[in-house]
């Protein structure tokens, strides 16, 4: 076959091979123009999943008379003019692609009114081949319908789905064009019933109950609100809590200068962000806007533009990883905790227990005694405030702390609680400089597996900036030296089996900052109280206290919920007072 110019139209239906998969993909182009022309509300319309119909109206600026035409060229775009203007793209759109591919592979009619010009001007497409320029009624700004999508592409049309699958697409992509834009109003309906209506939302509140239209009243109340700016760069939106994870990443939303975005660098920094506090296999969901100067982002990475590239990426990766880090610190009891009563308003023996701090000769572990002695001789002052956690009332099973608060009932679990306040105890010395150790006075032999073995020889270092000193002396044998102050030394060589037993499970192919956090991890759950041992009540006082001032307290260091609170109206919900 000879090499010839391919026909226009030809050309176009190749390009909409890479522009138009479905009708979301329709959808989304002709959004981003209405919203690239100003619209302040956009009405979508689809019928049949959006292949027999899907409209869009906006009220933008609308496409003066005489380039009309023009708009339905290929690479015909009032977006760009020169080479270095892709440098700096401000807008959605910007290669002149989209109408003249979405108009070669369906029948397209455009409709539009600039300005204050008396009417407005109307092309049909069919397959590419334009009819002639009429005048027609419309308000100012465009509608474009497009009906019968892919019926000149046969097989392009046997892979379209069912038309609720269709939609399905169509409604999750105007989810995400809608939250990439608050202060825009959008309509979509389906078969002329209407499945999304939201106002345009000035200030956080109109925001907020525009989240809990589009992504519901869950997301809302399990979420927390983060803003942070820093080297030219503003991170603001919200977090889903660790306790609202999601089995599937169908939640996550990341909006780049208002550009709605699938990108890896900014997804695995929000991971990272969460990796202390999320339980593993589940996924965090968020509403994240990263604002920056538009020169440092390139947007023209992908065909369909849902993926950047950052031209500083380790900048733009740390600064998020670390805004996610800091704002889930706050995930600890009391945090967003209701105005504390007075203790006085409580009645029996929890009134008289007072609030005491996690002091310790061992750090990281509860020096029991004493502080039970000092629990005693420390009653609470008149008019003092009820803790966020409340005060104890018992151990349920030797596993739960109940306590009383001042809005009803928390329930602890003791070894998570205990654990995560270890860790945290834990990376606050290494940060500085490591945690203090114990010499044994006489090594001790342990017994290991010839793995376990390998992996203690391999990890000798870094087993030492954590304050465990093992030395391999056989195949299978380790002399146990030091020891962390927060592990003690009851059953040291049970801890160090069971610490390289889950390191060389875990693997150690990570890298040098995440390997430290696991082994941190797992010196902290293996020196944390174990259930079924028996606590005073000023002990347990003493680990609610401590979990009140630690970052994260609210999960264990596996991402499990460390507390859950029953208030008094859900207590007499249970038992159907009142009614």
């Amino acid at each position: 076959m000879p090499i010839r110019v391919l026909p226009p139209h030809l050309v176009n239906q190749i390009a909409a091979g890479e522009v138009v998969e479905r009708p979301a993909s329709v959808a989304k182009e002709l959004v981003e123009n209405a919203l690239d022309a100003g619209a302040s509300r956009i009405e979508v319309a689809a019928e049949q999943g959006g292949v027999a119909l899907l409209a869009v109206r906006d009220d933008g600026t609308g496409i003066p008379a005489a380039e009309l035409p023009l708009a339905l060229a290929s690479h015909a775009t009032s977006k760009i003019d020169r080479v270095e203007d892709l440098a700096a793209i401000a807008s959605l759109g910007f290669r002149g692609e989209a109408l003249p591919s979405i108009a070669a592979v369906a029948r397209v009619r455009l409709t539009s009114r600039h300005g204050h010009a008396p009417h407005a001007e109307q092309i049909d497409v069919d397959g590419g081949r334009a009819a002639p320029q009429r005048p027609a009624p419309h308000p100012p700004g465009t509608s474009v319908e497009v009906r019968d999508l892919f019926y000149n592409v046969p097989a392009r049309r046997k892979f379209v789905r069912s038309p609720a699958t269709e939609f399905q697409h169509v409604e999750r992509m105007l989810v995400r064009l809608a939250l990439s834009r608050p202060t825009v109003g959008f309509l979509l309906t389906h078969n002329a019933r209407r499945a999304i209506a939201v106002e345009p939302a000035a200030g956080r509140a109109a925001e907020e109950q525009r989240l809990a239209a589009l992504l519901g009243e869950e997301f809302l109340a399990g979420c927390l609100y983060v803003e942070h700016a820093a080297l030219g760069m503003r991170l603001r939106g919200w977090l889903g809590l660790p306790t609202y994870s999601r089995a599937q990443p169908d939640q996550q939303h990341l909006i780049v200068n208002g550009r709605a975005v699938r990108d890896r660098l900014l997804g695995n920094a929000v991971r990272l962000g969460y990796r202390d506090v999320l339980f593993h296999g589940r996924h965090p969901a968020y509403v994240l806007y990263l604002d920056l100067d538009p020169s440092r982002v390139d947007v023209n990475a992908h065909p369909q533009k849902l993926e950047v590239r950052f031209r500083d990426a380790h900048t733009v990766h740390d600064f998020v990883r670390r805004s996610v880090e800091t704002a889930l610190a706050a995930t600890r009891p009391g945090a967003q905790a209701a105005a504390p009563i007075p203790a006085s308003a409580l009645a029996g023996p929890v009134a008289r227990q007072a609030p005491m701090p996690l002091e310790s000769e061992v750090p990281g572990r509860l020096d029991w005694t004493r502080l039970a002695a000092a629990a005693e001789a420390a009653p609470v002052a008149a008019g003092g405030a009820i803790p966020p956690l409340g005060f104890a009332l018992g151990q349920l099973h030797g596993i739960y702390i109940l306590a009383e608060t001042a809005d009803g009932l928390a329930l602890v679990d003791m070894h998570a609680a205990h654990e995560r306040v270890i860790y945290e105890r834990l990376k606050a010395e290494l940060a500085a400089g490591g945690p203090p150790r114990q010499p044994l006075l006489v090594p001790e032999v342990v017994e290991v597996g010839a793995a376990e073995a390998e992996l203690a020889a391999e990890l000798a270092e870094p087993l030492a900036e954590l304050g465990i000193v093992v030395d391999r002396v056989g195949p299978t044998r380790l002399a146990l030296r030091e020891l962390p102050l927060a592990v003690g030394t009851r059953d040291a060589g049970g801890f160090v089996r069971g610490a390289l037993a889950e390191l060389a499970e875990r693997g150690t192919t990570l890298a040098v900052e995440a390997r430290r956090e696991r082994m941190l991890a797992t010196v902290a759950c293996h020196a944390a109280v174990r259930a079924h041992r028996r606590l005073t009540l000023p002990e347990m006082n003493a680990l609610l206290r401590e979990m009140e001032k630690t970052d994260r307290a609210d999960q264990c260091n596996h991402g499990r919920p460390t507390w859950v609170r029953l208030t008094l109206e859900e207590l007499d919900r249970l038992f159907l007072r009142g009614r």
